[in-house]
């Protein structure tokens, strides 16, 4: 007598052709029953020999298509049916709320890629060709299960045609959802500043291009701007246009050996290239590279991830290729009115709404393995497994790289990149965000995490959510959140040293902190180092204007001010009142007042401009640093960031020596800020976190600095140093402060 099991499976398993997998697994070993989507994964009835079904959780895994992700198999016995014939892929129960994960979107796979340069075949040059390898998903899905009519494709009947190769076992679009074809699917439309003219969409983006033009792209989770990436005039065009004066834009190149031309491309960056998840990496260019395209040694290079890209890369490449958003605001996804015509030349753009906006993810591969500085597209709304259940924490992140975390089990759920709440547009798309992920995944929230500053955006939302639904609420210091993240990053239990660099952050004494060496552990932490806080007149205008900061340190070294600053006197009278000039131990603002002290120059176009110049500035052959000067403050050890300073001004050495033996010294302040901390707790594991670990050069001497004296160095890999990873540690002191 034949037997019969049912299986619930849960990970990514849905929109990645898990159930087409399935059924294939069952003809192939004579198994009949059926598969469908459920709100909590996949669901699978199987009869056949006893033998096989034992098999079956094993073959599942080994057969699971290549997107998905298996994180659970239960098995129950069942009685067997009577008269069953075949196997079969069954409609998915009643939308609602839901358990299941759903896949990133995904880059257009190489199959897709053939057909859709091939003449002969029926998708030849169809802008939305997919299978269920590749192509859209979390952008489409409006609410579980993965099915058609729960996505925006629900808007395009399928054809015959396509209706076919839906249902055939055989076809690699098999319950491929967002199926489509020239007949059925999205149409692709382009219009320029006098109307739509003749001709066909593409054909005419590319002219418009070729010509020097900027066009608007819609496309899966917003809106880019595109220039050709070899027109200075185009580019510095684009520039002016989006008020983005000197910030290094992202190209997209054809392919990785184009990529190659422009930069030194190794294995593994070539792999982050290639991969579905087609993020930005950066990569150091080479000596020929044009000016025009960044500032900095580095260049962001991402590879076509749609089909409409490929298009475009076939005929003009690389372009640049730009969020069409300002800076810190969400992007944007939808172009109602001739807003556009502000900002571009032409318009290419299709009638498939974006449900969920995703800007482009962005990284760096740090000794073979991602370092975040953007975790969005082609990774989001993946989760990120845990060492512990912190089921119904919900964490709110901070401000400047605003976003969320909610947790069920030992799965952790964060959103895609939010931007600044600051800007009221980004805020209520962060609220929007929480609302959809809480219903479509059916999260629990039980507790609620945020930072300690009191005028965060996501505090008020915290305070607000807590009171109204009786939540109770813990509000995390945001270095302590830094160091957490990174020891969730890397599955560490018990105490560590964290040290945590970054531009700002509320301090627990109510100061600015941004430089600091913690030790303890997700319940608590003790700070043991730190620098001496540098005054900043004028508080939040210093971050542009470094010249401020340049003031302030060379008041801190007691020297002669600097005379190219008009406002030297007023400033001085600032900082010796207290008046306006909050004092901030923060190392991003160190780095600004160091490159306005190198240059002399007194405004940077974006947050963080100084630090990414510095970095590029640097010799990288340079030994050796500055003396460390320290003083007491209670338990904490203070570097004399005044002592720094002169020792940097009398370096007769040029800029590039002096900026390399700056950081080296930084990589010396790490070490000794650790050994202090062991001697004081015993502790040997070191966490490295906030933004300012960004820097490859910083970061790199630093692992191998603590790694000669005897540390143990951990780096973030799953989420970003920055902000953007904060709600991760956010989880891991909520569950051990709040149970």
């Amino acid at each position: 007598m034949p037997e019969r099991v049912r299986l619930h499976i849960s990970g990514i398993v849905q929109g990645v052709g898990f159930r087409p997998a399935l059924h294939r697994l069952a003809q192939a070993y004579a198994l009949t029953g059926w598969c469908r989507n459920t709100v909590d994964g996949v669901e699978l009835e199987a009869q056949g020999e006893g033998e096989t079904l034992a098999r079956l959780p094993r073959l599942i895994v080994e057969h699971a298509p290549p997107l998905s992700r298996i994180d659970h198999i239960r098995m129950d016995t069942v009685p067997p049916q009577q008269g069953e014939r075949g196997f079969s892929i069954l409609p998915s129960p009643p939308p609602g709320q839901g358990r299941a994960l759903v896949s990133p979107d995904t880059a257009t796979c190489a199959l897709c890629r053939q057909e859709l340069f091939d003449p002969k075949d029926r998708r030849f040059r169809h802008p939305f060709i997919n299978c269920t390898d590749c192509g859209p998903r979390f952008t489409i899905l409006r609410r579980l299960p993965y099915d058609r009519d729960n996505t925006a494709m629900s808007a395009f009947p399928m054809c015959p045609r396509c209706d076919r190769e839906y249902h055939h076992i055989a076809s690699r679009r098999y319950h491929a959802q967002p199926n489509c074809c020239p007949d059925c699917g999205p149409v692709l439309r382009f219009w320029d500043r006098t109307g739509e003219p003749p001709g066909e969409p593409i054909a005419n983006a590319v002219r418009l291009l070729q010509q020097g033009g900027i066009v608007a792209v819609k496309g899966l989770g917003g809106y880019h701007l595109a220039c050709r990436a070899d027109a200075p005039e185009s580019v510095a065009e684009l520039r002016r246009r989006k008020r983005r004066d000197e910030r290094p834009f992202a190209l997209m190149c054809r392919d990785a050996p184009q990529a190659a031309e422009l930069c030194y491309v190794n294995e593994q960056e070539r792999r982050a290239l290639e991969s579905p998840a087609a993020p930005i990496v950066l990569l150091k260019k080479r000596p020929d590279c044009p000016e025009h395209l960044s500032e900095t040694g580095e260049l962001g290079i991402l590879l076509p991830y749609t089909p409409v890209h490929h298009l475009l890369l076939r005929e003009v490449s690389p372009l640049v290729m730009t969020s069409m958003n300002r800076s810190d605001r969400p992007v944007v996804c939808r172009t109602e009115d001739e807003g556009w015509k502000e900002l571009a030349d032409g318009l290419l753009k299709h009638d498939r709404e974006i449900v969920n906006r995703c800007d482009d993810s962005l990284l760096r591969l740090f000794r073979g393995e991602p370092l975040f500085f953007r975790r969005s597209r082609g990774y989001a709304p993946a989760t990120v497994a845990l060492h512990r259940d912190c089921t119904g924490v919900l964490a709110l992140g901070a401000e400047q790289k605003g976003g969320f975390a909610f947790v069920r089990g030992r799965e952790a759920f964060l959103s895609q990149h939010i931007g600044d709440l600051k800007d009221y547009e980004t805020e209520e798309f962060y609220v929007h965000q929480i609302d959809r992920f809480q219903h479509a995944f059916d999260l629990p929230v039980r507790l609620l995490v945020c930072d300690l500053h009191p005028d965060y955006r996501s505090t008020a939302y915290a305070r607000e959510r807590s009171r109204r639904e009786g939540l109770p609420l813990i509000q995390a210091q945001h270095h302590h959140a830094h160091m957490a993240s990174c020891m969730a990053d890397n599955g560490l239990q018990g105490q560590c040293i964290g040290l945590v660099w970054d531009g700002t952050g509320y301090g627990t004494d109510a100061t600015i902190w941004g430089a600091e060496c913690l030790a303890g552990d997700y319940a608590g932490v003790k700070r043991l180092g730190s620098i001496q806080p540098i005054p900043l007149p004028g508080g939040d205008r210093c971050a542009l204007e470094i010249g401020r900061t340049a003031h302030a340190l060379l008041t801190l070294a007691k020297r002669q001010q600097d005379s190219r600053h008009p406002q030297g006197a007023m400033l001085s009278r600032m900082i010796a009142s207290g008046t306006n000039a909050p004092r901030s131990s923060g190392m991003g603002r160190l780095f600004d007042g160091v490159y306005a002290l190198l240059t002399g120059r007194q405004r940077v176009s974006y947050e963080g401009q100084g630090a990414v110049l510095l970095e590029a500035m640097a010799a990288q052959d340079v030994k050796g640093g500055y003396p460390l000067s320290f003083f007491q403050r209670g338990d904490c050890l203070t570097l004399d960031t005044g002592a720094l300073v002169n020792a940097l001004l009398e370096d007769g050495r040029e800029n590039p020596v002096r900026a390399a033996r700056f950081m080296n010294t930084l990589s010396a302040l790490a070490l000794a800020h650790a050994e202090y901390a062991r001697q004081c707790t015993g502790l040997n594991r070191v966490v490295l976190s906030g933004g300012v670990f960004h820097n490859d050069y910083l970061l790199s001497r630093t692992v191998d600095t603590l790694t000669q004296g005897g540390f143990v160095p951990y780096v973030h890999r799953r989420v970003s140093p920055g902000d953007q990873g904060i709600p991760l540690g956010q989880v891991f002191i909520g569950a051990a402060q709040g149970g």
